[in-house]
């Protein structure tokens, strides 16, 4: 088996399902805290699978990993958990430093424990593979080139400075312990079953709602995008066949500034489900930067298509259209996952952000 934390957030949650998608896969302990992005009704479609074992916790309680490693014995660990949302890093710190860092720390001391008392044979095969962003690398010029997994780590916000610690931390436990670790920096993932605080999801869902589309600053903070399918299929190439102790940059190759996501967003929109008042792009709202903000990302996967062969199947225009049509069709899923807590943070958020 493998034990995926994180497994019922975005990336984790799309993981566990396109791994069990295959009648043939190894089952999944799938631990998960289910705070306000972890929805357990993603996973519905696993109810009656045994292979599916859910578990809500939290990976800071050492006991319980503990207690699912001895029980499970998985071959893999795939650490999805953590905070990723940059502007509930800049209103709340203390969160993301708790799960991000000394959350992972706890992990590691588990796996490492685990991981030296099991028999030859299984402590080689066994991996901890760990998820990270590109964010930790810092921001680029126009002109520079793309992140490389030597790039010098230059994090700007608490939620970026966060994910480098974790980062570090699993770096040192595999030079100082010898634990057999994989680490993947992926670009902004898109796709479904997007908590909708992030730039693609909020953007459909305010729009369907007639809502202002709030766009930060001038909009041309350039991103890099991966579907987040993409972004599964890569994560099982590595730990398949990665090599230990190294490091993979996961990318899209689809460099675009927010503000063309958020046309592409209203013409998508204004074809499959046109609004009678008129194009969705109306509704576009520039509000003040937020601070820190870092200017563009953009990711060099050559690496991880040199060794193992991986380059993401959709292009930017197949997968958002993609994810556009799966919000037109997941309305109910929507309505659910928008809590009275998600409503009032989109309105503190966007509180006093007066128009650009």
């Amino acid at each position: 088996m493998l034990l995926v934390t994180g497994g019922a957030g975005f990336i984790g949650a799309n993981f566990v399902l396109d791994w069990l998608a295959d009648p043939a896969a190894e089952g999944i302990v799938n631990l998960d805290a289910l705070t306000y992005a972890g929805n357990r009704e993603t996973l519905a479609s696993l109810d009656d699978d045994p292979r599916h074992v859910f578990v809500h916790g939290d990976i800071g309680d050492r006991a319980l990993v503990d207690r699912l490693l001895a029980e499970h014995r998985p071959r893999a660990i795939v650490h999805f958990a953590a905070e990723s949302h940059v502007d509930r890093s800049i209103h709340g710190p203390g969160t993301f430093i708790q799960t991000n860092v000394l959350g992972t720390f706890t992990l590691l001391e588990a796996a490492r424990a685990h991981w030296s008392g099991l028999p030859p044979a299984e402590r080689a095969a066994f991996r901890f593979h760990h998820v990270s962003t590109d964010e930790v690398y810092g921001s680029l010029g126009p002109g520079d080139p793309a992140f490389a997994e030597t790039h010098a780590y230059e994090p700007n916000s608490p939620y970026s400075a966060s994910k480098a610690a974790s980062d570090h931390l699993v770096r040192a436990w595999h030079h100082t312990y010898g634990l057999p670790v994989l680490t993947t920096n992926c670009s902004n993932n898109y796709g479904p079953y997007h908590f909708p605080e992030k730039l693609i999801p909020l953007m459909i869902v305010n729009a369907l709602a007639g809502k202002p589309l709030p766009v930060y600053g001038d909009g041309q903070q350039v991103r890099d995008w991966l579907y987040v399918k993409d972004h599964a299929a890569a994560i099982r190439e590595v730990l398949a066949r990665g090599r230990v102790g190294e490091t993979y940059n996961v990318g899209g190759w689809n460099e675009k500034p927010n503000l063309e996501i958020v046309h592409t967003v209203c013409a998508l929109l204004d074809e499959l489900r046109p609004d009678p008042a008129g194009p969705y792009a109306r509704l576009i709202t520039y509000v003040a930067d937020r601070p820190g903000h870092d200017r563009r990302y953009a990711i060099d996967a050559r690496k991880l298509e040199r060794e193992l062969g991986w380059r993401p199947a959709e292009t930017f225009e197949t997968g958002i259209r993609k994810t556009v049509a799966w919000y037109l069709d997941h309305g109910d899923w929507v309505q659910r996952v928008q809590s009275g807590a998600y409503r009032d943070w989109v309105d503190r958020n966007y509180a006093g952000r007066s128009a650009a």
